[in-house]
């Protein structure tokens, strides 16, 4: 399953800015296991979290349940660009 084109579905529609919009798989030791970073303009990750991370909650389980279909758990963080520039 392609996680990147899925995740880019459900998230476009809540940011201002879609093409700016960076998704990366980050490598794991296990097979079983994803972990996507999804890295964003500042305000756009806001949207993107929701208040008291309602959206992100969302987004996480969508994503999770794809995931359980392959024998996956995938996991999902979100970033601004401006945290990214800070590491």
């Amino acid at each position: 399953m392609d996680y990147t084109k899925l995740i880019h579905t459900i998230i476009d529609p809540f940011v201002s800015k879609p093409e700016s919009i960076l998704i990366r798989e980050i490598p794991q030791e296990s097979n079983k296991d994803l972990t996507f970073l999804i890295v964003s303009e500042s305000e756009d990750t806001a949207h993107l979290i929701g208040k008291k991370g309602c959206v992100a909650y969302a987004i996480r389980d969508i994503v999770s349940i794809a995931g359980k279909l392959e024998g996956k758990r995938v996991h999902i963080k979100f970033e601004s660009f401006d945290q990214e520039k800070g590491e």
